[in-house]
This record gives structure tokens, sequence and C-alpha cells, in this order.
């Protein structure tokens, strides 16, 4: 840990700082202090994500700039013509880091895409590949309260940094000396002598036709859009317009959008975190949902790659999905829809679908019906990206022909747990206007044969078993909170239980050390995936728990998984495996 009061004094003095940051220091009260100087903000292997404000441990023009300059450096090394595309969504400073990290690419004489306007993450991964680009930057803290932000960097390929290259930008950033050595040009020069080129409608109109490729039924979508009605909230991000523009472009006439959050707001002034993953976040949307007497209840996270979903029963309540809940139901409706269109491959395990580690065990069986091969990565999007990429050069090299025996595999479908998944290819990273789309086409399928999506989501339990999934978390912040998160990973790990929740634990697969253990023998095995700071116990009657810390928050989160005969039954199980392995853990 470094030494934070000689760091905090140096940011009240220097004059590397601005008046206006020297005088916040300055002000700063003693208790913020260390957790603001005690480290650098961490670049993680997606990027930066931390509060707003003044420190080193902070996001703000300092710490941004100096990540910048580190890509800048690294993109150098890559390539003598380089260029960034750089989007950003409505959080506080977004427009400001944004255009910072492009006069800051301008004079390292790399060009900026800059978008004139805030836009969804998932179009900044289609605009990557559609500008040729060698690299993008999103300003954005995804679903995190609004006192944070973040900046995540991509690749050509359109997906976020993995390993190698995540460790090799990491390095470059920590190269750079200190803040004094970030170079800049100013805006209006940039833009002047085409180092900063500002673009908007002719993208966003190229990325809405890659996600309207995606409609298999647009003559249904058509027929039905004119009865189905759906309220949309934003929750006051990027996803308003080209959610409502994809919509209508389908013939989805009975579109409400919640009126208090259609407007892009940093604060988030109506709900406690724009996060779809949070019941509450819903209340203006499900009361406008009673009002209109609406089929589908839908909100999209700050920059537009989340989507949660509400759905209005037969009985006329309205119940929500999980992530792994649309996320299967999405892909249910495509693949049928393929196999009956003939778009699946000739052979069909040389179709993938692509999921995480701590995602729903049901895509295993909804694979098996559809002859697909499951390909599971670690947590985080970004490992599903990867293998689209991985799928491309293996088919190239295999002159086009599907193989999965040599990796040549068809993508079908990636999804995770996390409330997000991507239809198609045209971005590579989790799309929610995509998402959106393909929900809306689902709901129009299943109303032409009578069904809402929760008549066809209790279909599927019916045909794959009732699995249930749930997440908790806890946050401990500071340099004391990383430490217990540290301690309580090492202590799990070298003294895993034997049950939890009076349930055997079969296997631990301990991904840092690449390792399954077989309890009752002592077997061991590779896990065949990258090494992570993650823990997964297989558990006797098919359910699992896993722990790992967040990549992008102050947490520790607890994954747990559950099979019954019932979905009532599976969620039963959930409770009492959820209190079972929170239990183990006995910080305060």
């Amino acid at each position: 840990m470094k030494n934070y009061r000689a760091e905090w004094e140096r940011w009240c003095s220097d004059p590397v700082f601005d008046g206006e940051t020297r005088a916040a220091a300055a002000a700063m009260p003693a208790e913020e202090i260390e957790d603001a100087f005690y480290r650098d903000l961490a670049f993680g292997t997606g990027g930066l994500r931390g509060v707003i404000g003044v420190g080193t441990n902070r996001m703000n023009v300092y710490t941004v700039g100096r990540a910048t300059q580190g890509l800048a450096d690294y993109v150098r090394t890559q390539t003598q013509a380089g260029s960034v595309v750089i989007a950003y969504d409505s959080r506080r400073m977004s427009r400001e880091f944004a255009a910072d990290s492009a006069c800051i690419l301008a004079a390292n004489g790399i060009r900026a895409y800059l978008f004139e306007g805030l836009r969804p993450t998932p179009e900044l991964s289609f605009a990557v590949r559609d500008l040729g680009a060698t690299a993008g930057i999103v300003i954005t803290a995804s679903h995190n309260p609004p006192e944070y932000n973040g900046y995540k960097v991509y690749w050509s390929d359109g997906g976020q940094i993995v390993p190698p290259r995540d460790g090799e930008i990491i390095a470059a950033i920590g190269r750079v000396p200190d803040f004094s050595s970030v170079r800049r040009m100013p805006f209006d020069r940039a833009k002047a002598e085409g180092k900063i080129v500002i673009i908007g409608e002719e993208t966003d109109a190229r990325y809405l036709a890659a996600v309207r490729r995606i409609v298999l039924r647009p003559q249904l979508c058509a027929e039905y859009g004119k009865k189905l009605t759906v309220v949309y909230t934003p929750l006051h991000g990027t996803g308003s317009v080209p959610v409502r523009r994809a919509l209508a472009e389908l013939g989805f006439a009975r579109v409400f959008v919640v009126p208090e959050q259609a407007i892009p707001d940093g604060a988030f002034p109506t709900v406690v975190s724009p996060n779809p993953e949070d019941k509450r976040a819903f209340a203006l949307a499900l009361a406008l949902a009673e009002k209109v007497n609406a089929d589908l209840v839908l909100a999209t996270d700050p920059d537009a790659d989340r989507l949660g979903v509400y759905c209005r029963t037969k009985e006329g309540t309205y119940v929500p999905f999980t992530g792994n809940m649309s996320g299967l139901l999405i892909a249910e409706y495509e693949l049928l829809t393929r196999r009956e269109l003939g778009l699946l491959p000739a052979r069909p395990s040389d179709g993938a679908i692509v999921t995480t580690i701590v995602s729903s065990d049901m895509v295993f069986p909804l694979a098996r019906e559809y002859g697909l091969t499951v390909i599971e990565t670690l947590t985080g999007f970004k490992y599903i990206g990867e293998q689209i990429r991985l799928f491309e050069e293996a088919l190239a090299a295999n002159g086009g022909v599907p193989d999965g025996s040599k990796g040549a595999y068809v993508y079908e479908f990636g999804f995770e747990e996390s409330y997000g998944c991507l239809v198609g290819t045209h971005a590579r990273d989790k799309d929610a206007v995509a998402a959106v789309v393909a929900l809306c086409e689902a709901a129009a399928y299943y109303a032409s044969r009578g069904m809402t999506l929760d008549d066809a989501m209790r279909d599927l339990y019916r045909r794959y078993g009732a699995y249930a999934e749930t997440l908790a978390s806890k946050t401990l912040k500071g340099a004391d909170g990383a430490q217990r998160i540290s301690g309580m990973m090492e202590t799990l790990r070298s003294d895993p239980p034997a049950a939890v929740a009076g349930r055997a634990v079969i296997a631990v697969r301990d991904y840092r050390r690449g390792v399954r253990t077989e309890l009752a023998t002592g077997a061991r095995s590779p896990v065949g995936l990258p090494e992570s700071n993650v823990l997964y116990f297989e558990l006797e009657g098919g359910a699992w728990c896993c722990v790992r810390p967040s990549g992008t928050e102050p947490k520790i989160k607890f994954y747990i998984g559950a099979r019954g005969e019932e979905i009532s039954d599976a969620q039963t199980q959930l409770e009492t495996l959820k209190a079972g392995f929170l239990g183990l853990f006995t910080e305060d």
C-alpha cells in the first residue's frame, strides 16, 4: 500500500493538477483520504471502474488520462496508423472523459472516432469492426450506482481485451511514469486536422440494420406488433433512442416509454441503482404497465448491454425473469426457429452455445435438444466474445467449413446469468438492443400460439427440468475490505467444506490453481480454463455453489444453482442452499 498521505499532499500542491483539483484535495474530509489515495485505481482485465472524485483510487481526468496514454503507447507498438472508436453513456463525467481520451489519442498520432453523443456499449463493439479500428474505448460503469464511472477497452475484433493482450496493455499503462507524461492536443485543433472524427447517424443506421438482420419472422413481428403492448424504460441511459427505433422499424407500435426515466441523467434520480437486476428499478415501469395493460415490461441499464424483463401472466400479474430465464427463452426461440427454417449447421454439433460457468445448467439439456455443443467460459461476456473470434479464425483456417473437432464452430447464441446475451455476431459483447428485439419477436411467436412468455418459460421447465439460480454479494470497501475478501477466498480455498446445507460436495474446481478435485477419491483433473480467482463447488443432486471477488466493485459474489422436479421445489432448494453457503462466511 502506498504512502497515501504523501500522495494526498502532492495532489494538494503539485501544479500538474489544476486548481480546482488541488482545492478539492485540500478540502477532502480526513476519513476519505486513505481510500482515495491508498492505491492506484486498478486497471483490471477489462479496464477501470471506480467512484468519481479526486485521488489515485478514483475516476478523474488524471487516472483516465494515464490509462489512455498507456493504451496509446500500446497501440503504437501494434500499428503505424492506428485508430480508436470512443463511446460514452449518460453518467457524470462520461462526456468529459471521452473527449479528453480523444485529445490524448490525437496527440499520440492515433485517429479518434468519437460519437457525437451518448451511445450503447454494443454499438461501440459494432463500430470498432465497422470502421476497421484498432481498438475501442467506452466510458461507462454499466449498472453501478451513480457515484461510479468506468473505462473499458476493446480490440479490433470488437471484443473486450482478453489475455494476453489485457496484460500487455496493463503493463503499458504501468510504464507511464506519472500524470505529467500524458500528452494532449487541443480538441478543436485535433478535430480541424482530422485527428478527431465525429461519428453518429451513419454508424447508427448500420448498427440498427445489423440488429434487424437477426429477426427471423419479420412478418410475425409486423402482425403482432400491433397487438402486443410493451412498456420500456432506459433507466436514464443510452437505450431510449435505439430501442424505440428498432422496435418501431419492426412494427411494434404499442411501445410506452416510462416518461420519468426517458431522459438521460447521470444522477439516476428515480432509482436507487440503475440496475435491471434490481426489482426496485422497475417500480415506475410496473405502475405504467398496470395502466396500459402491458404484456411485457423491459428495462435496459445505462449503457444498454443488460436487459431486465417482467411478463404479464394469463392471470394478469407481472412476474420477473432472471437473466438466465430471459437468455434461455430467447435461445429456445432462436433455435427452434432456425431448425424449422433449416438454418442450423448440417451437422448440428458444429454449432455452439457459449455461456459462463455461473450461468444456468438448463443450457445443457436445451443444447442436446438441438444437437448443439455447449462451451463454457469464465465469468464475463468478454470471454464469450473471444470465442466468436476463435470460431471465425478456425473457420477461416478450415476453408469456411464448420467442424467442431477443429474448433471451427458456428456461433448460435451466447448468454450469461448477469442479464446479458448476444443474438448474432454484429457485436462481440452483450447487446440489450438486440435482446429486446429478439425477446419481442419471441413474444409475438408465442402470442400467435396463444401463449405468454410465462407460459413459454414454464414449458421449458417441463421439457428440460426446473432449474433455479440466484446471486448474492457482500460489499467490503477500502483497503481493509480488499484484505478481508482475499482472506475469505484463501480460507475457503485451503479448507473447503465437505457439505453445503446438508448436501455433500462432490468436487471442487479451483480456477486459480486450474484443478478440479473429487473429494471422495482425491482425483485431480484440469479445469481447462484460464487462471481466475474463482472457487466452484459441485454438490450432490445437480446443485452447485460458486464464489469469486468482483472484478469491477469492492464485492465478493456468491452464485448458487439448484434443480427440482417443479420450479417451486427448485426455488425452495435454492433458498436453503443460499442460507447454507452464505453461512460459511462469518465475516461481519
